[in-house]
């Protein structure tokens, strides 16, 4: 017998383009982030593992921003279950970037994010949509804070991740044919 459970629907947005075509116009989320000298690698661009420091920072400046929540006191914490990254041209210290965040799932305890860095416009290119540079992904799991046991996302936070939603990237079309 067929499951009857009802899964919250998407709202209806254009299908996402190939990743290195991806813009900021894509995430419905932008974050400015600051560059520091330390980011820099013996190689003189952002180190990899800077990458998943300005993902996490973004992420969770914008939940305590748009929600008020004291991450230190809930009782609940998002941990972080998976995490990735691909790289399409280099940055470097000084530059000034943004993080995009678009919401691709949206479960009952876990949330995964679509996360692209951008270099930041100027303020009179602010209607220009920025290129990609990197693109990674992240999953959120909510956890009771003693038991470390999965939980529903806090209301306030759903609240908030919901106004990120977007479709995921298809890898078939319904007809099963893999898009061109």
């Amino acid at each position: 017998m067929a499951s009857t459970s009802k899964v919250p629907s998407v709202p209806s947005v254009p299908e996402t383009p190939a990743p290195q075509n991806l813009t900021s116009d894509d995430f419905p989320v932008l974050w400015p982030v600051l560059t520091r000298w330390a980011d820099n690698d013996m190689f003189g661009h952002l180190n990899n593992a800077v990458y998943y420091q300005l993902f996490d920072t973004a992420i969770n400046a914008w939940i305590n921003t748009g929600t008020n929540l004291d991450p230190l006191s809930t009782s609940s914490l998002g941990i972080v279950a998976e995490s990735g990254c691909r790289y399409f041209s280099e940055l470097h210290f000084p530059q000034q970037l943004v993080v995009g965040l678009a919401v691709t799932r949206l479960g009952r305890s876990s949330v995964t994010y679509r996360l692209g860095v951008f270099k930041a416009g100027q303020q009179t290119d602010s209607d220009r949509a920025q290129p990609i540079t990197a693109l990674g992904h992240w999953v959120h799991v909510y956890v009771d804070r003693t038991t470390r046991k999965p939980v529903p996302i806090p209301e306030a936070i759903r609240s908030l991740l919901a106004t990120a939603c977007v479709r995921p990237a298809r890898t078939r079309r319904e007809d099963g044919v893999r898009p061109a």
